[in-house]
């Protein structure tokens, strides 16, 4: 009779990788770039549960619940709500021009 090897899981959660700077850009970029607003905002979310929701909370001066509810994709929030945020969390937002196809 084989023994079953003692395996513990756990759910994935992306929050766990983004542990520097280089890798926040580059996942904030791809979802940027391949996705919608929901899924940025739950990628914002990622990012605040890596560094600390609490400290965004206080930093911020939004309620935790109110973070939540924006991280969900489910609500729009406003902009300056958003540039909160990302000046909380220290991420620049600059818009590029895109290259032309010629």
């Amino acid at each position: 009779m084989a023994l079953k090897p003692n395996i513990e899981t756990r759910k994935f959660d992306v929050a766990d990788f983004l542990t520097d700077e280089d890798t926040i850009q580059a996942y904030l970029a791809q979802i940027i770039a391949d996705g919608d607003q929901a899924e940025f905002f739950k990628a914002l979310g990622d990012v605040a549960r890596a560094r600390n929701i609490t400290a965004l909370a206080e930093q911020t001066g939004l309620g935790r619940e109110n973070l939540y509810k924006v991280f969900s994709g489910k609500v729009q929030p406003r902009f300056d709500t958003v540039l909160k945020i990302l000046t909380a969390l220290n991420i620049e937002f600059i818009p590029a021009l895109k290259t032309a196809h010629l």
